[in-house]
């Protein structure tokens, strides 16, 4: 009897061991292919400046597709999380494809999003379809969707810790298992280590300085923190405005990006600057070491909001790293804290608040930015988490917890908080 239930322990755990390494390998493959398909696309934007006047065209044909191939993977990646919550259908593989031409065809002609939307719902999408080849429960679907949402974000940002702890806290109030846990780690180094196997290189950051805590630092992390989680409380609000708005004032979906495409490029041409298109990189990249304008982080969360709320295709991650970088290094101006320490806290920090993850987001910023700032990292990702409102960017989140309990009382007894 023993020896059957070891053999049949060694059985499951190998299957798993392979399914990881399976999911790890063509997601981070895949992503690996996106990031430099994505860099490619921004180039071309980037020495073509008039090719946004055919955002409206890339928008067209973005809202074909999806309207006549790809009703069925439209919620993107709220249908990674209603599918967790509720299993149903294995999700259409044609989900991948489908969200890496329309990422791209947004980048080309300068939208504003990011690339975390893309690698999560293409990891899902591959993971996806390994329910049928080796034949899994509900439960065992469930696994293979966390392994599709670590596989993507570990191998498109390069963090693997907080990749596999993305997936767990994303989908945490809708439980999960320790197998589910630890199998997310293992998918998530694998998919990193394919994207370094085939060159693929990410974006480094530095915090040159760390300053010793104190009280009066502890003032002013605090003070900063909640600003960046009320920033990204605008953002999510922002984006579901947006997308609220197109879809009650345009009966058809496909006019929707390109009406928004059009005035896109009209807004565009009329301030000037092409800083708020893009994934912005390389504006992140300066704030941590010259100090941004007070309202660039207003202006991203408008052109992100609009764009995705339009129906193009990308992520909302990237966004926010631009969103909370150039808040903090604006704030540098009157904060008596090192630019650099400002601006990675509020990378990670707007990115907490906006999808309710701060242990992720924690681990994330250590990952990135050193350990030695972890302490900083951590105190504003859970303040900016309970600062920024009970609404994230993922409409089908569940979010339950302190937050959540704090936001119903105040509902219900707003004089009592």
């Amino acid at each position: 009897m023993n020896l059957e239930k070891l053999k049949h322990t060694l059985f499951v755990t190998l299957k798993w061991i392979v399914i990881c390494a399976l999911i790890g390998i063509l997601s981070g493959s895949a992503s690996a292919f996106f990031l430099v398909s994505l860099e490619w696309v921004t180039q071309i934007r980037a020495h073509n400046s008039w090719i946004i006047w055919l955002l409206p065209i890339g928008g067209l044909a973005i809202g074909f597709a999806y309207h006549y191939w790809g009703k069925s993977v439209v919620k993107g990646n709220n249908l990674l999380l209603e599918e967790y919550q509720n299993p149903q259908k294995t999700i259409p593989l044609k989900m991948a494809p489908l969200v890496l031409f329309g990422t791209l065809i947004t980048h080309l002609f300068g939208g504003s999003a990011g690339r975390e939307g893309t690698a999560v719902q293409m990891g899902g999408a591959i993971a996806d379809q390994f329910t049928k080849i080796f034949q899994l429960d509900d439960s065992g679907r469930k696994t293979l969707l966390i392994l599709g949402i670590s596989a993507g974000f570990a191998s498109i940002f390069g963090t693997p810790l907080a990749g596999a702890l993305f997936a767990i806290e994303v989908v945490y109030f809708s439980k999960i298992n320790f197998k589910s846990a630890l199998l997310s780690f293992v998918v998530a180094y694998i998919a990193y280590f394919t994207v370094e196997f085939w060159q693929v290189q990410h974006t480094h950051y530095s915090v040159p300085i760390v300053p010793s805590m104190s009280f009066t630092v502890l003032f002013w992390i605090i003070v900063v923190s909640v600003l960046f989680g009320l920033a990204a409380m605008l953002f999510s609000r922002s984006t579901h405005f947006w997308t609220h708005l197109f879809s009650k004032t345009i009966a058809f979906p496909p006019l929707r990006p390109f009406i928004g495409g059009f005035i896109i490029a009209v807004a565009v041409y009329l301030i000037g600057t092409t800083k708020y298109i893009g994934l912005g990189i390389p504006v992140i990249v300066d704030s941590f070491s010259t100090a941004n304008l007070s309202y660039d982080f207003l202006l991203k969360i408008l052109f992100t909001g609009f764009t995705l709320g339009a129906g193009f295709k990308g992520g909302e991650v990237t966004p926010l790293f631009f969103v909370g970088a150039t808040l903090g290094s604006a704030l540098s101006l009157i904060v008596p804290l090192p630019i650099a320490m400002l601006a990675a806290m509020g990378f990670v920090a707007v990115f907490s608040g906006a999808t309710h993850t701060p242990i992720a987001c924690t681990v994330m910023g250590m990952e990135l930015f050193g350990i030695e700032s972890g302490l900083f990292i951590g105190v504003a990702c859970i303040i900016a988490y309970f600062s920024s409102g009970s609404v994230g960017i993922y409409n089908s989140q569940v979010v339950k917890g302190a937050k959540y309990h704090l936001y119903q009382n105040f509902k219900k007894n707003p004089t009592e908080l």
